[in-house]
């Protein structure tokens, strides 16, 4: 896998920060946008820090792909039911 869009403005290329999903045309790691979310930044506030390099709508999509990514990631093996 050489490059891979996971949307619109999210991207995985191997050549670029190890592969790991950054935001189109820069080497700003989602990750580190969805820490400034966390925080309580403002969406203003978050593309003012990155220069206008990561948009509103770009957060957007990195927020639901998270949530997608949380919402249907690996699940827990089920603990049996013991007996009562």
């Amino acid at each position: 896998m050489q490059r891979k869009l996971l949307g619109r403005f999210i991207v995985v290329d191997q050549e670029i920060c190890r592969g790991k999903p950054t935001f189109v045309g820069t080497r700003i790691l989602v990750a580190q946008v969805l820490r400034q979310v966390e925080k309580g930044m403002s969406w203003d506030a978050i593309v003012a820090d990155w220069r206008g390099s990561v948009s509103r709508e770009a957060i957007a999509e990195a927020i639901k792909l998270a949530a997608k990514a949380f919402l249907n990631g690996p699940r827990s093996p089920r603990r049996k039911s013991q007996p009562t």
